[in-house]
């Protein structure tokens, strides 16, 4: 796909302007909550816990900064980027500008099985809770695959495959919750299934990372077959590319990084929807252009949608979840009004 030069120019100054504000956005992010915090002793405690400078921020404020804060605005900063990645995907290779993340019944799944944990009392603590979504994840996955067929998969038969296994899945986290009928163990539930990063640590956020990054570099790896994909399945093949494999291959990859983002962050939303078509707008198909500034736009969006849940109701914490359907669905109308997102 030709660029004219002052596209192209105007699509790295864009980026570069992205990956500043993403920067600036994680350093303002973690200055915002109940503790007043100058980005001077952010940076501070950053730079002393990598061994950049000596930081003399007192104790209690760098226990606020690194064990509290700065773990939660990363963990949104990988799974905003997460989901605009996945959606943009998604929405290429099912050919369905309407496809998110959650399309292939991973959220569902992941649910039931972060459900199984907290009221089954399978185990305790972030790690069981995101061990037991990711399981549920994987194994609804898994389904979807049994179902459609493992060695070609068809997008209708995988989408249909993925919407009844996720509302399979949804029945059986609906009746646990009535099954066991624990007020508190129905509350930490809901909060969980209506999307929260709350309990985003460093463990969490590592092997969240390691994953993001590596299904990152298998998506940018493959953006010339996305674009061709975006032609049609034959003039995928004309072009040289193995349409079956590669397909395959990128929805395992988008519902493995869907899997994590959900164990870290529950369902969260209209990211993976919303960012792609809106990028799209800016960067034209070319997925070498769409999915790195997809990838930041994401990732400052959910910094930001995050940052509003835990501070503006301040004391009470309103679900990421809940705010991203807020500006999901007008913004969603809007998309639907233009060209760009017509079938």
């Amino acid at each position: 796909m030709a660029t004219s030069p002052r596209r192209t120019a105007g699509i790295i100054t864009a980026a570069v302007v992205l990956a500043a504000g993403l920067l600036l956005s994680i350093g303002v992010a973690v200055t915002i909550g109940p503790a007043d915090l100058s980005l001077r002793t952010v940076w501070s405690v950053i730079a002393g816990h990598l061994g950049l400078a000596d930081s003399d921020v007192p104790l209690l404020r760098d226990h606020i900064v690194w064990q509290l804060r700065l773990p939660r605005v990363l963990g949104a900063a990988v799974v905003g980027a997460g989901l605009a990645a996945a959606g943009a995907v998604m929405q290429t290779v099912t050919r369905n500008p309407l496809a998110d993340p959650y399309l292939l019944g991973v959220s569902s799944g992941a649910s039931l099985g972060a459900v199984a944990v907290i009221v089954l009392g399978l185990g305790s603590g972030v790690a069981a809770l995101s061990g037991g979504a990711f399981a549920g994840a994987l194994a609804a996955f898994g389904l979807v695959l049994a179902i459609s067929g493992r060695a070609v998969l068809r997008p209708t038969r995988v989408v249909l495959a993925g919407i009844a296994i996720g509302q399979l899945c949804a029945a059986l986290t609906s009746f646990v919750i009535i099954w066991v009928a624990d007020p508190h163990a129905t509350q930490s539930i809901t909060f969980w299934l209506s999307g929260s990063l709350a309990r985003a640590d460093w463990t969490a956020l590592a092997w969240a990372t390691l994953v993001l990054v590596v299904a990152l570099a298998v998506i940018l790896w493959h953006a010339r077959a996305l674009n061709a994909f975006a032609f049609g399945e034959e003039a995928a093949a004309t072009l040289g590319i193995d349409v079956a494999r590669v397909r395959w291959l990128l929805l395992v990859t988008t519902a493995l990084l869907t899997a994590v983002i959900v164990a870290v962050s529950g369902a969260i939303g209209f990211v993976g929807l919303i960012l792609p078509h809106a990028v799209r707008i800016f960067t034209g198909p070319d997925h070498r252009r769409l999915l790195p500034l997809a990838v930041l736009a994401g990732a400052i969006f959910m910094i930001w949608v995050d940052t509003a849940a835990r501070a503006v109701f301040e004391p009470r914490e309103l679900p990421a979840g809940v705010l991203t359907a807020l500006i999901g669905v007008p913004a969603f109308i809007l998309l639907l009004r233009r060209r760009e997102v017509r079938g």
